[in-house]
């Protein structure tokens, strides 16, 4: 399900706002003004959402969710309240919707034979460059020596 089908079935109401001072730069209107929004969004109780949908958000973001069984996003990036609040809605829905996902089924696959016998042929010539490597060394250090 993506962010968008999300925004149509989640209803606002569902949705519980706090907003707070902000931490980091931004100068006297850190100081003044309640810009970080906080929003809040409880799992069980949600008239929206499968009880599938919710065990699937429940198992995959089980340390984003409190005792409570809330969900919480927090933004504080923006200079406004409202597009705080925008970027935590945002955040929420796409954080719901990459836990509705479902991977898929991975189907174990065997290697062909060429690749197998591609495998071993590489394998061959790297053995046998390590081994002319080797074999000047020697002739090297027999010419140091002596």
């Amino acid at each position: 399900m993506t962010p968008d089908e999300l925004r149509q079935k989640i209803t606002d109401a569902e949705l519980i706002f706090a907003t707070s001072r902000s931490s980091g730069p931004g100068g006297q209107n850190v100081n003044k003004v309640n810009t970080r929004v906080e929003v809040r969004f409880r799992i069980s109780s949600s008239t929206s959402l499968t009880e599938y949908e919710k065990d699937l958000i429940f198992s995959k973001l089980k340390n984003k969710i409190n005792s409570e069984g809330e969900l919480i996003v927090t933004s504080q990036s923006g200079r406004t309240q409202l597009s705080n609040r925008n970027k935590a809605v945002e955040k929420l829905y796409k954080l719901i919707s990459s836990a509705l996902m479902e991977n898929p089924v991975r189907r174990p696959t065997v290697p062909t034979e060429k690749s197998k016998l591609e495998r071993l042929e590489e394998k061959r010539k790297r053995g046998l460059l390590k081994k002319l490597r080797k074999e000047g060394d020697q002739d090297r250090d027999q010419d140091h020596t002596g």
